[in-house]
């Protein structure tokens, strides 16, 4: 198994699920592989005129338990196995909160930064045109990824009611409030992590309040969860990092004093009275919460041997390896796994999809009301197959999921 291809770790993960449910081996082989998988090619004229041919994906891994969702990015490096793996992520996710759909992803191999806006409304539109069939609040339901916001969702929302002739703000989810958008989707995804980070430190009798934290990647996710980390808890945030590179202070970090310094310069480095720290040196940190919140793989079988967090929370996709996963476990760092540390973020695209299908809109207390519910019975779910199962958590929270989807397909008859 290559460890950097997402998909094989994808599989793998379900494999250890498979094995311990003793799962029946026709039910598995179905689970293995996406269901549908498109892969479209769209000719955009760029501003100087010239043609240019962008490739992009939209994978419908299973659809048992309901509509597929999942969300679209716009990256240079985006590759087929990378969108299969998250779909796939995104079957179990939806899952393991037990939330009525199934997972589905999209992908453009563009470099949004390099492309104006027109340039990327035409994008944005010709993916809808080129899906449009596969699309709709009944079939597949997309939402923001990587390089993709509310602007683009509306765009996009737009083009499926032109194509459509009528307005289908259900067709898609993270879009603006004014046009159906949700309260509390903003923060949505650190906020549900935060819910089971409270319930991990209670199971694990630590005082939050006196809790180090260290914040690897600083975009949506990384950001909210240093605001809301000191904000909900009174943590104490000491280092933050991106792409470019990280800084620490052990007096502690203003989330909102940091974000505006990136603003300005593009990153977090070079934040004043703070010292540098490379990302990887910010893993190894010796805090009581880690938030790996940037890329698949950055906790592999290399360094998770030096990882002194107590808990380990994921918002981003696949941070840490199977093998890692191991050692981790060994070491007795708890991990909250990504796919149930980060399904805040589709708890609350769903509750926009609900809020859409019946043209009434929740205040945002009973939207974070509605999602600590759901966020905490995910993780004490969770947490009581770990417990009684003698596995780890993320192998815990695949044998919740597959289950869930596995009686699906069998009460459907496809199996």
């Amino acid at each position: 198994m290559s460890t950097t291809n997402p998909f094989e770790i994808a599989q793998a993960q379900l494999d250890r699920a498979a094995k311990k449910l003793k799962l029946d081996p026709g039910i598995h082989a179905v689970l293995r592989e996406p269901m549908r998988e498109m892969h479209i090619t769209l000719p955009i004229k760029m501003d100087d005129g010239s043609i240019k041919v962008f490739k992009g994906f939209r994978v419908q891994y299973n659809d048992a338990r309901g509509p597929n969702k999942g969300g679209i990015r716009f990256h240079p490096d985006e590759t087929i196995d990378t969108v299969r793996a998250l779909a796939a992520w995104m079957t179990w996710k939806c899952a393991v909160v037990d939330i009525p759909l199934g997972g589905g992803k999209g992908g453009v191999i563009c470099n949004p930064k390099q492309m104006s806006q027109t340039e990327l409304e035409k994008l944005s539109r010709a993916f809808v045109d080129a899906l449009a069939r596969m699309l709709g609040p009944e079939k597949d339901i997309p939402a923001p990824d990587v390089y993709t916001n509310p602007q683009t969702m509306a765009w996009m929302m737009d083009e499926f009611s032109k194509i459509r002739g009528q307005y289908e703000p259900g067709m898609i989810t993270g879009k603006p409030l004014q046009i159906g958008g949700s309260a509390g989707r903003g923060d949505a995804t650190a906020k549900g992590g935060m819910y089971t980070v409270r319930e991990a430190a209670k199971h694990l009798k630590l005082d939050l309040s006196k809790a180090t934290v260290a914040v690897q990647g600083y975009g949506n996710a990384g950001y909210f969860a240093a605001k809301l980390a000191k904000e909900m808890f009174g943590s104490k945030v000491i280092a933050v990092s991106d792409s470019r590179g990280g800084i620490i202070s052990e007096k502690g970090l203003d989330a909102d004093e940091v974000q505006a310094h990136k603003d300005k310069t593009g990153s977090v480095v070079g934040f004043p009275g703070t010292k540098p720290i490379s990302n990887e040196a910010l893993l190894e940190l010796d805090v009581d919460v880690l938030f790996p919140s940037a890329l698949e793989n950055i906790i592999t079988d290399k360094n998770a041997k030096n990882i002194k967090a107590k808990i380990s929370a994921e918002l981003a996709n696949g941070p840490t390896t199977p093998e890692a996963d191991d050692i981790l476990y060994k070491k007795g760092v708890f991990v909250i796994p990504d796919f149930l540390c980060n399904a805040g973020g589709v708890t609350v695209s769903y509750f926009e999809w609900v809020q859409n299908l019946y043209s009434y809109y929740w205040e945002e207390d009973i939207v974070y009301e509605r999602l600590d519910k759901k966020m905490t019975k995910a993780f004490n779910d969770v947490l009581a197959m770990s417990l009684g199962e003698k596995v780890d958590m993320r192998t815990a929270a695949y044998m919740i999921a597959v289950q869930r989807v596995a009686e699906a397909m069998k009460l459907r008859g496809w199996v």
